[in-house]
């Protein structure tokens, strides 16, 4: 329709001026602006006022198809459009030529933003850099791109002011590394403005890049003992010190061949590992600890030699020998320790030769009964020395018997007061005790209430298997004001002889010269007052043990 309404004001124009039309006709082109995304297709109109035109068209380096055309206008379709390109709409009138250009631009969005971090792990301090490009992009001269660190602005370029022949679509920072920009997120915004050709705005964004900040600068530390015993468990450690972030460090253990299992323990900049090792193989090895932070690795190795060495052997002829009865005690080393140990049997009178064992003879009595015997083994290793002790508990059977310190014969309980008979006898195997008193058994596993009919004395029986003994044990119950009174009389008998001191003491200052008579009055009194009280002694034994078991 557009076409037809501009044929007829040509017309027009031709019918009112009919001298001058050839002199003031115009050649067009449609669009006057274009702008064409990369590999796509373009309409392209080139027209003339002119009312009787001669040849006409475009001139152009792209593939051109003509799709259209009338008196005056003539239409061309443009395919896979990739570069820019200006294209040349002529015609001619009444043997006057014109022609117009048209400016054809080629855009491509950024379809793609690829941000890269090199390296992707950096030490502490150390330099990296950050790099943002688009793949494919046209025209760079209205592209920008903008680096960004945790969604903030840390960069901005565009292309406007670069050469032509030097432009990539790409911008490089370099940046120091800190602490703090661990785990940052790294990404890039690409804007392509094509207001000025007519167009709009585009823009993409990259896909995130994060950032690995660490600190590994010291070697692992070894702690093991340089020797290991075959077959024992022991707790070997690595530790890692100075080193960020500290819960990502991996740790692997291997003692020879032999992957450990360790335990990991962290606190600040500091890790480390605890594993059980368990050295199943005589001689030399090697325990190392391999440890690990993004793409650092650290290795130390530590030497340990593994040896066997069994407790020595102690053998008792007899294990319950009775009392009286001479037995046998040897020491010897196990056959799987080499070189042999140097022996040493507690009680032996003397040491026994390199490879010989340690011998002890001795006859058991009630005292050897709970005796630990034992015998200790001497080995050097690598330049130290280790030493196994074997102990073995002697116990020897006797029968009972009585102690005044474990069972005493007279017992004073206070009336009215929870009490228990205290008798413990001796013997092995432990013996059976049982007191009565006329047939009575007393029961000692319960408290007993102290009373008057308590006051006895009783016989008490211990049994085991290799005989038995027996012992009177005599109560006495005291009332409550007898036990007051005999605490007064104590009281009283102390004041009184601390009197007789003083009265002693000024007689001697003050009738020294009657010194010697006044010692032997003293002393004859003493010994009439010894007789007394042995006799006084005598009579209230005989009271207390009437009765016999």
């Amino acid at each position: 329709m557009e076409m037809l309404l501009f044929g007829v004001w040509a017309l027009l124009a031709l019918i009112h001026y009919p001298g001058a039309a050839e002199e003031r006709f115009e050649v067009s082109v449609w669009p006057d602006q274009a702008l064409v995304k990369y590999g796509q297709s373009l309409m392209v109109n080139c027209s003339t006022s002119c009312p009787d035109p001669g040849p006409g068209g475009i001139e152009t380096l792209l593939k051109k198809t003509q799709v259209g055309n009338g008196p005056q206008w003539k239409e061309f379709l443009l395919e896979d459009v990739t570069q820019n390109s200006i294209l040349l709409c002529f015609f001619s009138c009444a043997g006057i030529q014109k022609d117009i250009n048209l400016a054809i631009t080629v855009y491509q969005p950024p379809e793609q933003v690829i941000v890269e971090l090199q390296p992707a792990w950096v030490a502490v301090d150390e330099a990296f850099t950050v790099t943002c490009h688009v793949p494919s992009v046209t025209p760079l001269e209205n592209l920008t791109l903008i680096l960004l660190q945790n969604n903030q602005e840390l960069h901005r370029k565009n292309f406007r002011s670069l050469a032509m022949a030097s432009q990539r679509a790409e911008v490089t920072i370099n940046v120091k590394a800190q602490r703090e920009d661990d785990r940052c997120n790294f990404s890039c915004h690409a804007e392509l403005d094509l207001n000025s050709h007519g167009g709009g705005l585009f823009h993409s964004n990259s896909a995130l890049q994060v950032l690995r900040i660490f600190e590994f600068s010291q070697s692992p530390k070894i702690w093991v003992s340089s020797l290991l015993e075959v077959g024992m468990a022991e707790t070997v450690s690595c530790e890692v010190a100075r080193v960020f972030p500290a819960e990502e460090v991996m740790i692997h253990m291997f003692l020879g061949d032999q992957e450990l299992s360790p335990f990991l323990f962290w606190e600040g900049d500091t890790i480390w590992a605890n594993a059980t090792v368990r050295a199943m193989e005589i001689g030399d090895q090697e325990l190392s600890c391999l440890t690990s932070l993004g793409p650092m690795e650290q290795r130390t190795s530590q030497p340990v030699h593994v040896y066997n060495f069994p407790p020595p052997i102690l053998e008792i002829e007899e294990m319950n020998p009775l009392a009286g009865t001479e037995i046998n005690v040897t020491c010897s080393g196990h056959i799987l320790t080499s070189p042999s140990p140097t022996l040493r049997l507690q009680g032996a009178p003397d040491l026994p030769a390199p490879g010989e064992p340690a011998w002890l003879s001795l006859t058991a009595s009630e005292e050897d009964d709970g005796r630990n015997l034992s015998c200790e083994a001497s080995l050097e290793v690598q330049g130290q020395q280790l030493s196994k002790t074997t102990v073995i508990q002697l116990h020897v059977l006797y029968k009972p018997r009585f102690e005044e310190s474990g069972c005493p014969g007279n017992q004073t309980w206070l009336e009215g007061m929870e009490q228990m008979l205290a008798c413990v006898p001796k013997g092995n195997p432990t013996p059976v005790l049982m007191c009565t008193w006329n047939g009575t058994v007393f029961d000692l596993e319960v408290p007993q209430k102290a009373t008057q009919n308590l006051s006895r004395t009783y016989c008490c029986t211990a049994t085991n298997q290799l005989g038995s003994a027996s012992k009177d044990v005599a109560i006495l119950v005291e009332g409550l004001d007898e036990g007051v009174s005999s605490t007064i009389l104590v009281i009283i008998i102390v004041a009184l002889g601390a009197g007789v001191m003083v009265i002693t003491i000024a007689l001697y200052l003050n009738y020294r010269s009657c010194k010697k008579e006044r010692r032997k009055l003293p002393y004859r009194q003493k010994e009439k007052n010894k007789e007394e009280e042995s006799q006084f002694a005598v009579q209230q034994a005989g009271k207390h043990n009437k009765h016999n078991c």
